[in-house]
């Protein structure tokens, strides 16, 4: 993969924390986390300039301990630890394949990661490392869908990358309905007003305001985040597009 067939220069990845669990229910799956890694290393040593944004739903849910009682913030503060476990994994599955990374966390924890300092990230991926980003916003009742795509303006990012489990964003849900339809193109608008499962309304509502697309699609798939650096049609492209899927 030459750096001429780049699409896309500087990318923003947001692995959710299903994406390192695999096949498993729980916990992270480690043939899983060395082919994420392994696609890493090729966007990386294609050129291109990559953050990543790790949620943490394979160790912690917030909403569901909270919904058991536990306080919200307490519950969304376990929640940002549990996608610092995932984001050291990540970081030494990816150093073992011989690439830099940093990880970078809202919650300072100083034995283990740098503190998030915009731009010194901006400096690592200008140095050709991979900057991960972990602990969400670094504040309760905001996902890591928001912070995906607030790191990615902070940065100055092009795209943001959502991995899932499905192909794409469909106008209901595929495993319970075999005829939902997968969306090619889908306006920010219509994701908000259809209520669609691209992101939390924060997140698209920010995505919007910054013209950033985003790009949804099928991380069980070996090569689809190369495929979307180089801008393949996969997936399910959210942006600035009027009712007929052309760009506005």
């Amino acid at each position: 993969m030459g750096k001429g067939a780049l699409k896309h220069h500087r990318v923003l990845l947001k692995l959710s924390g299903a994406s390192f669990s695999g096949s498993q229910d729980f916990g992270i799956d480690p043939r899983m986390l060395a082919r994420i890694a392994d696609e890493v290393k090729q966007v990386a040593e294609a050129g291109v300039e990559l953050a990543i944004v790790v949620g943490g739903g394979n160790m912690w849910r917030g909403h569901e301990a909270a919904a058991r009682g536990m306080d919200r913030a307490t519950a969304d503060y376990a929640g940002m630890i549990a996608t610092v476990i995932n984001a050291l994994a990540l970081q030494d599955a990816i150093e073992q394949l011989g690439l830099d990374t940093r990880v970078q966390t809202a919650i300072q924890m100083a034995e283990v990661a740098e503190p998030l300092i915009r731009r010194r990230a901006i400096r690592h991926l200008e140095k050709g490392r991979v900057v991960i980003f972990a602990a969400g916003t670094g504040n309760p009742f905001f996902t890591t869908d928001t912070a995906a795509v607030l790191r990615a303006v902070e940065i100055g990012g092009e795209v943001i990358l959502k991995a899932t489990d499905v192909d794409g964003v469909y106008d209901k849900d595929p495993d319970k309905h075999p005829d939902a339809k997968l969306f090619d193109r889908l306006s920010y608008l219509d994701a908000l007003n259809k209520a669609l499962k691209v992101m939390d309304a924060t997140a698209i509502s920010l995505s919007m305001d910054n013209n950033l697309p985003i790009i949804v699609f099928n991380i069980t798939v070996p090569g689809n985040i190369v495929r979307a650096v180089l801008g393949e049609e996969i997936g399910t492209l959210v942006g600035n597009f009027d009712p007929e899927g052309e760009e506005a």
